[in-house]
């Protein structure tokens, strides 16, 4: 899935609900939050603005999917993105079974 989103130009909130918007078309996820961690890899490289983050996504899509695989689905939603600006990500995938046992 290709846009026309300019990612590397786009303001810090606007990069955060792009990549909100795109995993949650892919992966229909009941609850997904990303945090831009780009701040705690100053002088680290391609730590630039709005390239390091944290993604906590529930979905029932990981449901019976290994650790990796689940990595997998949330690079192959953002694969645009880690082309074009997106350094690294955290990733904390949960089935929504998973998460409830765990933070509810």
């Amino acid at each position: 899935m290709t846009d026309t989103f300019d990612f590397m130009s786009a303001g810090a909130q606007e990069k955060i609900a792009h990549l909100e918007a795109r995993l949650s078309a892919a992966l229909d996820p009941q609850a997904v939050h990303i945090e831009d961690d780009s701040a705690a890899h100053a002088g680290h490289a391609g730590a630039a603005s709005g390239s390091h983050y944290t993604v906590t996504i529930v979905s029932e899509r990981f449901a019976g999917k290994a650790r990796v695989a689940r990595h997998r689905l949330v690079y192959d939603a953002l694969a645009d993105e880690m082309r074009r600006g997106v350094h690294a990500l955290a990733i904390r995938a949960f089935t929504p079974q998973e998460f409830a046992e765990q933070f509810e």
